[in-house]
């Protein structure tokens, strides 16, 4: 089953203190103002910030589902998840990990 902009929706708010506000037409998942996801419907796609040696084994490990954004920000860690590749369970850990990369460290 494909993942949605529903089930992305409902894993990003369930971080702690995520919230969605627009970004060029397109749902941003944010904490304390800072990016950590943002996605589209048509293509299902994900693109999440992620440091670089997660960036590295999660495309390494999924190379048909996740790549590097092509040029600058994909050099900073922006990274695509193509949703009809993918399981939840994979959506989750990318999620959780670029919240963790922008959230507050207290």
């Amino acid at each position: 089953m494909t993942l949605g902009l529903v089930d992305v929706r409902r894993m990003a708010l369930g971080l702690k203190g995520a919230e969605e506000l627009d970004h060029h037409g397109f749902p941003s998942f944010r904490v304390r103002g800072k990016i950590f996801a943002t996605a589209r419907d048509s293509p299902a796609r994900l693109m999440i910030k992620l440091d670089s040696e997660d960036q590295h084994n999660f495309c390494a490990a999924h190379p048909d589902a996740i790549a590097p954004v092509p040029g600058y920000w994909g050099r900073k860690g922006a990274t695509y998840v193509d949703l009809a590749q993918v399981d939840g369970a994979i959506v989750g850990d990318l999620l959780r990990l670029a919240w963790a990369r922008v959230a507050p460290k207290r």
